[in-house]
């Protein structure tokens, strides 16, 4: 059966309710049984009160500067206060740097905590990996035994902790009927290589979906958004700048249309015959539990079941035409303009799309924001504008779809930046030959984080940094509570529980909600 108003030439032959009754084929793994199971623990996993369904992350890769983005310092010597201004908000006396002007406009939209920061050892506050990692599981130490190096390489032995895409997929599960994973990110995989982002102990059930839709990028040291698209070592010589000139640093060409591709969901080595036969699929895989023996062999199982299954799903969901979340070409062009036709704005886009279509949770990349030279000229010239445009567009474009308070929009990268503007090595020169111009670096005692929609308070500004901004001057927060202000607008309590594979609870978080943000 088709809804009324669809089109039978956009869907496949298996409907998307006969295949969510393929026994415990359920979307992406996650059985009736689990459903049941959260619903009957609502009393604990859901006691406050719910006002988000979706959640957009914004990934800020690299970290930014807080001087060159919410927490200018006009009034600091000039070695830490950078080159630019400001620019005055909505909000009386706030300003933001001058090259995000579009967001200063929407101040009232959202909001900005200026003062997050890590309590981890300084060997893992400083450094991407380890931030990463404990950004994106939300939590405030390291596995014990790991350093920054081995964090993102396999371990026996270590806790895999759950990231908080994959808490939400158990917690917060897709409705009935979504053909699509609970937790998604775009728009580059390949190029993003930080661990904390899968799904631990939970298991494959609960993985995010990780998908690349942007063109190809050549760039030596990949930044920004495609065409926008730069490297740090950049030569600042017009002659050599990228293209296809004979004294061209790199070639860019292979980016300058940057229209993302639809899905490639690869070889599934099941035939429609065989998918469209749900009971005989059903069969053999019962079969196949029966022979099944041992734990580890069980696991194995239930990862090929759970990847199977959510192929199948998206099978049905990523047949093209205006249905499918990631085919833009359905868009109006006047929309695909106010999000701006580059690699973030249509990212952003589809982030819309998505939520729309039923998703949890969709994390958004945004790659080149490690400015440690060339700062001044790549934020103003490349990653700010980019950044302003998209972002401002998704607001309006939520606001405007009656989509802004059920979706809370959260941006942020895994650490700040330095007060001290310097080149990272004093008469070092760069990859292009260069000599290191000034920029800031690796600073993971504060950093700031931006909120918008899914029920939190707009138009505030929470904590203050010091006078160099380089520490928190009043209450500082850490991942954990940004876990739990994420976890929070979903219904997800203080004291919720996840349980591993084997059976085992864990909280699901160690943070408290926000002060200011929610309540």
């Amino acid at each position: 059966m088709h809804r009324a108003g669809c089109n039978h030439s956009d869907h496949p032959r298996i409907g998307r309710r006969e295949l969510l009754q393929v026994g415990g084929l359920s979307l992406i793994g996650a059985s009736l049984y689990d459903v049941l199971r959260l619903q009957s623990q609502a009393a604990t996993i859901s006691p406050t009160r719910k006002r988000a369904k979706s959640v957009i992350f914004i990934f800020q890769s690299g970290g930014p500067s807080q001087y060159e983005t919410f927490d200018p310092k006009p009034d600091a010597p000039e070695g830490i206060r950078g080159e630019y201004g400001t620019v005055q908000t909505r909000l009386p006396g706030i300003r933001f740097c001058e090259y995000l002007p579009r967001l200063a406009s929407r101040a009232s939209k959202f909001s900005i905590v200026k003062t997050m920061h890590h309590v981890a050892d300084r060997a893992f506050r400083n450094e991407h990996i380890s931030c990463s990692y404990l950004l994106h599981t939300g939590r405030t130490e390291m596995p014990p035994g790991d350093t920054n190096g081995s964090i993102a390489l396999p371990r026996s032995g270590r806790f895999e902790w759950p990231s908080i895409g994959s808490m939400i997929s158990y917690a917060s599960p897709v409705d009935p009927g979504v053909g699509l994973p609970a937790t998604i990110e775009l728009p580059r995989i390949n190029q993003m290589r930080y661990p904390g982002r899968g799904a631990g102990v939970l298991g494959p059930k609960h993985e995010r979906w990780g998908v690349d839709l942007a063109p190809p990028c050549r760039s030596p040291d990949p930044a920004g958004s495609c065409p926008n698209c730069f490297s740090h070592d950049d030569p600042n010589d017009p002659a050599r700048a990228a293209g296809k000139g004979p004294k061209a640093w790199w070639d860019n060409s292979s980016c300058r249309n940057p229209d993302f591709r639809l899905p490639d969901l690869g070889v599934l080595n099941v035939s429609m015959p065989l998918l469209n036969d749900r009971v005989g699929l059903l069969q053999r895989m019962e079969a196949m539990h029966r022979q099944i023996e041992g734990k580890e062999q069980h696991r194995q199982f239930e990862a090929w079941d759970a990847r199977r299954t959510q192929a199948m799903q998206l099978l049905a969901t990523m047949q093209p035409g205006r249905h499918n979340p990631f085919d833009l070409t359905h868009e109006a062009p006047a929309v695909r303009d106010r999000y701006g036709r580059e690699e973030w704005g249509q990212g952003f886009l589809v982030a819309r799309r998505l939520v729309e279509a039923g998703a949890r949770m969709v994390q958004i990349n945004l790659r080149g924001w490690d400015t440690h030279q060339n700062a001044f000229r790549d934020l103003k010239g490349k990653l700010l504008p980019s950044l302003d445009r998209s972002l401002s567009g998704l607001l309006d474009d939520l606001e405007q779809r009656g989509l802004l308070d059920s979706t809370l929009v959260v941006m942020c990268g895994e650490m700040g930046r330095t007060p001290k503007i310097s080149p990272i090595s004093a008469g070092g020169k760069n990859a292009s030959g260069e000599i290191f111009t000034p920029g800031r670096h690796h600073w993971g005692d504060i950093f700031p984080c931006f909120f918008a929609g899914g029920g939190t308070h707009a138009g505030q500004i929470i904590g203050q940094s010091d006078k160099q901004g380089g520490l928190p001057a009043t209450e500082a927060y850490t991942p954990a509570d940004l876990a739990a202000t994420i976890y929070h607008t979903l219904g997800i309590g203080p004291d919720a529980e996840f349980h591993d594979q084997e059976g085992r609870p864990y909280k699901m978080t160690q943070g408290v909600a926000i002060k200011g943000l929610v309540g």
